[in-house]
């Protein structure tokens, strides 16, 4: 029994010990001149659509939930992001080439298609992440017809 104790202190340490350790938050006050939503002039009903379901893991201003000041899940988030930035950035998008940008055009349409994004994992805390049909079809049209205009 002494030795269960002497763990669960242990434990207890360790997690409160690891609060104070920092992260970088992703946070940014500037929208820059090369942020897909002004290269494109995207409609503002899209606009909202992809702000809520994609800009938090693609963007370089993260809105925080409150269980982000919870160490390890602030780690979590803090490498989910990075990951999706480096996937992805919207705030970059002016930046990008056009067969880079046809390249995430192409993959934002698969992923949307196949249900892949937003994550699950997202939209299980985020309700109104979960893109419905009608959402769907809108994004889905503006990469078309941005694809298009790539083409040409």
């Amino acid at each position: 029994m002494k030795v269960l104790k002497i763990i669960a202190l242990v434990v207890l340490l360790g997690f409160v010990g690891i609060q104070f350790v920092p992260t970088d938050p992703n946070l940014s006050d500037v929208v820059p001149d090369t942020d897909f939503m002004s290269v494109n002039q995207v409609a503002k009903d899209i606009e909202h659509d992809l702000r809520v379901s994609c800009y938090d893991c693609h963007s370089n201003n993260t809105q925080y939930p409150w269980y982000n000041k919870v160490q390890p899940i602030a780690w979590f988030l803090e490498e989910h992001i990075k990951e999706g930035k480096e996937e992805l950035n919207f705030n970059e998008w002016g930046d990008y080439s056009d067969r880079r940008k046809r390249s995430k055009l192409k993959s934002i349409a698969s992923q949307i298609e196949d249900d892949k994004m937003p994550l699950s994992s997202y939209t299980l805390i985020h309700k109104d992440a979960k893109l419905s049909v009608e959402e769907k079809e809108r994004i889905l049209t503006l990469v078309n017809d941005l694809m298009e205009e790539l083409d040409n």
